[in-house]
């Protein structure tokens, strides 16, 4: 089962942006993230993973498939959070995806204490089989 775990990012968060974490927590929290990844890594569960630019560098891009598409930059100001990164995993039930969300929620921050940031854990749909 294929699923998709999205870490947000808000500049609601009451917790402080990693550029006010010290040098030291800051180390911290890559290496809980990097345990998990080499973990996911050598047991064949993680298909993809990717870090993703801020808001400030996303365009929005609409099209009606006739004109040229209005394309337009950045994020809107009532919008609170965006997706900073995921990652794609394959394992064996909704559970273990879950397991894996709940330790990238635990990761430490500030004093070392656990951020508890909400992860979206979503199922990848599959693709109907084509009718030839």
């Amino acid at each position: 089962m294929k699923y998709l775990i999205m870490m947000t990012q808000s500049s609601q968060d009451d917790l402080p942006p990693e550029r006010a974490y010290t040098p030291d927590e800051v180390k911290a929290s890559w290496a809980h993230m990097q345990q998990i990844y080499q973990e996911l890594a050598e047991s064949g569960e993680l298909l993809a993973t990717e870090k993703l630019a801020g808001p400030q560098a996303a365009k929005v891009v609409t099209s009606d498939g006739v004109n040229a598409p209005v394309i337009t930059d950045g994020v809107y100001p009532e919008a609170k959070e965006f997706l900073a990164g995921f990652w794609m995993v394959d394992v064996d039930s909704e559970q273990r995806a879950i397991e894996i969300a709940a330790r990238t929620s635990a990761a430490p921050g500030p004093g070392g204490k656990a951020t508890a940031k909400p992860i979206e854990v979503r199922p990848i749909m599959d693709a109907p089989a084509p009718e030839w």
